[in-house]
């Protein structure tokens, strides 16, 4: 328990975004697909996600740890199949942001919030896509549907101490839904493992180095003299601590980086190319919609929209 502890303690946890949703037609989207971590707390109506169809029930949340491909239908009775890019494109025909500061919780609409939140090992790794945990449901947690009801609230007011408020929310969430992990003994290995390989020095250096140099030249020889390692064992050592091989965590890190100034800035698709590390701007546009199944620029658009 004390490692788990010490992984809590290294976590830097940042809200991002929240909405209160009503559906307006039940649809599926059949490969969705976000870079940061997923908190869907359904008020009303029927949520069903994965290969198998498994149900989200009412008061209960729905995870999707960042980076995982899933199909997500939300409603209940004939749906509607799309990509991610149509639901994108057309999102007001198919749910509805309530603006009102009132939640939406006890109305008979079927209706869900959704947050996002980020998680990360050392300011540099992802913890949650690092356990390379399928989306899972926690069910009957009172206590975290009222910490997400109780960060988006807050997020919808205006009083003093609010960035603060939302921050422990943040932070309590991600404990609880580790506590969660912990108390049903879901994916106790990968946690074991994790709290062994965040101890070792050389790969933090990588990861911190990673973070820092996304720009640059991130190959095997390089990341060998970061860790102090031979160019030949770097990989196998990277993939045998994390269960991934370097240059695939590189790229998940630059295309998060790359979501994150779509998101943020106003830099051109070519500009945030170049920053995350890729020279020839059609290779990157190629990258991102083969990871995201939309182009960079409609991703924009997508971030656009949900801010309206």
């Amino acid at each position: 328990m004390e490692d788990y502890n010490k992984i809590i303690e290294s976590l830097s946890v940042r809200y991002l975004r929240s909405k209160n949703i009503k559906i307006l037609k039940t649809h599926t989207i059949e490969n969705f697909y976000d870079v940061e971590n997923l908190v869907v707390l359904l008020h009303k109506g029927e949520i069903t996600f994965g290969k198998e169809s498994e149900k989200v029930k009412e008061g209960d949340v729905l995870f999707i740890p960042a980076g995982k491909l899933v199909p997500i239908t939300y409603g209940s009775g004939t749906t509607i199949k799309l990509k991610n890019e149509d639901f994108i494109n057309n999102k007001e025909k198919y749910i509805n942001t309530n603006r009102n500061p009132q939640l939406i919780v006890g109305q008979d609409q079927e209706s869900y919030t959704y947050l996002s939140l980020e998680a990360k090992v050392f300011d540099s790794v992802n913890f949650f896509t690092s356990l390379d945990i399928p989306p899972f449901v926690v069910q009957g947690d009172e206590k975290l549907a009222q910490l997400i009801i109780d960060l988006i609230t807050e997020n919808m007011g205006n009083k003093v101490g609010k960035e603060r408020f939302i921050k422990l929310f943040a932070e309590m969430i991600v404990i609880e839904i580790i506590r969660f992990i912990l108390d049903k003994r879901l994916f106790v290995e990968q946690l074991a493992t994790n709290s062994n390989y965040f101890k070792d020095p050389r790969l933090i250096d990588i990861f911190t180095f990673i973070k820092n140099h996304l720009s640059g030249d991130l190959s095997n020889a390089v990341l060998a003299d970061v860790a102090n390692v031979s160019e030949d064992y770097v990989g196998q050592y990277f993939k045998m601590l994390t269960g991934i091989n370097p240059q695939d965590y590189i790229e998940y890190q630059r295309m998060e980086m790359a979501v994150h100034l779509l998101r943020t800035t106003k830099y051109s698709i070519r500009e945030i190319g170049k920053q995350v590390g890729y020279k020839d701007t059609a290779y990157f546009c190629r990258r991102f919609k083969m990871m995201f199944g939309i182009p960079a620029g409609k991703m924009r658009r997508r971030e656009s929209l949900m801010n309206i």
